[in-house]
């Protein structure tokens, strides 16, 4: 049976290539590129054929322009099958072309195939329910990491033209440092999810492990070496400046820390198992750090504190004193004072005026004057990242 498969395999493998090569060369289509795809995608169970997935790698490499037809060439090749083998096989070539870091593939955005409910077409046992829940949860990854690409690159532009404005503007250092800050943040959350849909890709049984799925766990593994050194990296950054954020940037951080802590045993597990089903690039783990529970207390205390300041700044609001006094028949003027007052009114039968009586206080909440306009104060110059980023 499997000779069978092996046989039918390379015959559809052979006439797809050759129908490819009668198509007229378009601005969607190149015949050469199509060959490529078709060969580097073939129905061979065993390994994945490298020269021509460098092939593809040089056309793109040699102009952008190859971008159109060789994601066309992908997608059409996805469409058309229902063998496991093609499937895993145009995943890997995709995660290969991100790999390139080339800026036309990060402008891909979401991929235009859908492997999100894919099942083989030519087996039903046990055994193809795992590798069809491997390849769902590879594409799912996959997709979001091209639409995460495509939305850095945004980012980057955004901020580029933001930075513009604010020294044409002249705004003071500590809001480009607070808004920095957020923006750190927000990637940091972002970089933890691919990270988790990372982790979902693995063989779920024994029957699974064949040599194209430790195929791909290689490319898994890679990635998550890079992924979890960014995270790292901007862990280190928000930890260097902890002593100059704000209650909105603090609870996200103490979010994120809680987070990593939680990935750090995962990660330690995940790689352990690599280990044991023999994916060669888990044989090197990366070094997984617990973030100190010092940094988290002081989180929650700068939480804690900003909240402490809230109730107190909302009690010194509802003891301002707002009073409106008679200048005459027919006006009234506000006077709000920093005084405590005390007032009575007094009506004289049908006069329709109001004669009001204060007596002058000490204002009980005079000694909190310095908490509200405390928010100017000059931040506490961000320590620098040291060479080798560690959490302890």
């Amino acid at each position: 049976m499997r000779l069978w498969r092996k046989v039918s395999g390379l015959l559809k493998d052979q006439n797809s290539v050759w129908i490819a090569s009668l198509s007229r060369r378009t601005a969607l289509r190149n015949p050469d590129i199509e060959a490529a795809v078709i060969k580097a995608t073939s129905h061979d169970e065993f390994s994945m054929n490298m020269k021509n997935v460098d092939r593809v790698f040089r056309w793109l490499r040699l102009s952008s322009t190859n971008l159109k037809p060789l994601i066309w060439a992908i997608s059409i090749r996805t469409e058309k099958t229902k063998s496991w083998v093609v499937a895993i096989k145009v995943l890997i070539l995709m995660h290969g072309l991100y790999s390139t870091r080339l800026p036309c593939v990060q402008r891909i955005g979401r991929l235009t195939f859908d492997l999100s409910n894919f099942e083989d077409g030519h087996s039903r046992n046990i055994e193809m329910q795992g590798i069809n829940a491997f390849i769902r949860a590879y594409f799912m990854f996959l997709d979001q990491k091209s639409y995460f690409l495509f939305m850095e690159m945004e980012e980057k532009r955004r901020m580029v033209k933001l930075n513009k404005n604010m020294v044409m503007q002249n705004l003071e250092n500590e809001e480009k440092e607070n808004y920095s800050m957020v923006q750190d943040l927000v990637l940091l959350e972002k970089l933890q999810t691919l990270l988790d849909m990372l982790l979902e890709i693995r063989p779920l049984s024994d029957s699974t492990i064949v040599p194209l799925i430790l195929e791909a766990m290689d490319c898994v593994v890679t990635e998550i070496f890079d992924v979890y050194s960014r995270i790292r990296l901007g862990i280190a950054r928000v930890l260097s400046r902890i002593n100059v954020i704000g209650k909105v940037e603090a609870t996200l951080a103490l979010k994120i820390m809680k987070k990593a802590n939680i990935q750090a045993v995962e990660l330690s597990l995940y790689f352990e198992f690599n280990r044991d089903i023999g994916v060669r690039n888990a044989e090197i783990c990366p070094i997984v750090d617990q973030i100190p529970n010092e940094e988290i207390k002081e989180l929650e205390e700068i939480i804690k504190g900003a909240s402490d300041t809230s109730e107190k700044i909302d009690e010194i609001n509802q003891h301002i004193v707002i009073y409106e006094k008679m200048e005459s028949e027919t006006k009234l003027k506000t006077i709000i004072t920093n005084r405590w007052e005390t007032f009575d009114e007094e009506h004289d039968g049908d006069d329709s005026s109001a004669i009001v009586k204060f007596t002058s206080r000490i204002n009980p909440f005079a000694d909190y004057s310095e908490l509200t306009s405390s928010t100017n104060n000059v931040p506490v110059k961000p320590q620098e990242l040291p060479d080798l980023i560690s959490f302890t």
